[in-house]
């Protein structure tokens, strides 16, 4: 029949089912299902009628056609520089100003007491962790991405369309500085990967998806 598909499960073949019936059983996107219009076993991602059910409980398969590009994923950055230098930079001027007025000795300035380049350092060290701790636990929530990302309506994914763990969230972030480092190389490696992915999503094995609206 048309609507009858098998899934396997614990090594055993189940069914049939309609695909009704099996997004009731809370099919996952990884489990093999056989489509009556396929010869083969395929996950059930790659199945086209199960899409809308995916992106509903937050798994959005990357596909050619969906993967964020340079703008979008610029533009999330923007918004999430802006939004941590505010905060970071309020945070600074509260304590300075605690400081101040609780001593007339000792400067609460964290930059007061090195040199121009040294507080430069420190502060682009403190930003560069802010930004690891803040993009890993996003990305690693249900919102599966940043603000700036969420603005842009980007998660991130794994190969299978799913949530990443704080591991891999936090692995991907770490190589991110890495890429930093290199001249922001590894940032324009997707200018030229067929799934937009920058260095670090490659060894992360991560995609950056823009849903639809």
């Amino acid at each position: 029949m048309i609507n009858e598909y098998y899934i396997l499960r614990d090594n055993e073949k189940h069914g049939p089912y309609s695909h009704i019936e099996l997004m009731d059983m809370e099919v996952n996107a990884t489990e093999l299902v056989l489509s009556p219009l396929a010869t083969d076993w395929q996950e059930a991602f790659e199945l086209p009628e199960f899409d809308e059910y995916f992106k509903s409980i937050g798994i959005y398969a990357p596909t050619t056609s969906n993967v964020a590009n340079f703008g979008w994923r610029l533009l999330a950055f923007v918004i999430d520089y802006v939004i941590i230098t505010i905060g970071l930079g309020l945070t600074v001027g509260i304590f300075v100003a605690i400081g101040r007025l609780t001593t007339s000795t000792i400067s609460m300035d964290p930059l007061s007491s090195t040199s121009s380049t040294e507080g430069d350092l420190l502060f682009r060290l403190i930003f560069l962790l802010i930004l690891t701790s803040y993009n890993s636990t996003f990305e690693a929530t249900k919102m599966q991405g940043s603000i700036g990302k969420f603005i842009c309506r980007l998660v991130v994914v794994n190969i299978n369309g799913q949530r990443l763990s704080f591991g891999t969230a936090l692995s991907r972030n770490l190589l991110k500085i890495l890429s930093s480092f290199l001249f922001f190389l590894g940032y324009f490696a997707m200018l030229w990967s067929p799934m937009k992915q920058c260095w670090h999503d490659q060894r992360a094995k991560t995609y950056v998806v823009r849903k639809p609206k």
